[in-house]
């Protein structure tokens, strides 16, 4: 009778994990929302957005003619310059 229950607690143990380990699509932002934090921080003209990990990495032409790479994360939105 504790084999079934056990293995019952066991899938739903494994369903919560592999539920919070994966974010949907709902849950992150897009490379459009990306490129729109990253130049409100870093103006400029994008010239290449990439996924590396859980974040979005925008690649600037800034107006000096340097260019940066600004990484934005996937589901927070955070900014920070690479």
């Amino acid at each position: 009778m504790q084999l079934p229950l056990c293995f019952a607690m066991f899938i739903f143990v494994c369903s919560l994990i592999f539920t919070q380990a994966h974010a949907t699509p709902q849950d992150t932002i897009s490379k459009k929302e990306a490129v729109q934090l990253a130049t409100t921080k870093q103006p400029g003209k994008t010239l290449k957005i990439s996924l590396e990990g859980d974040y979005f990495v925008v690649r600037i032409l800034q107006s000096d003619g340097r260019i940066i790479d600004v990484k934005v994360h996937k589901v927070t939105g955070e900014v920070k310059k690479d």
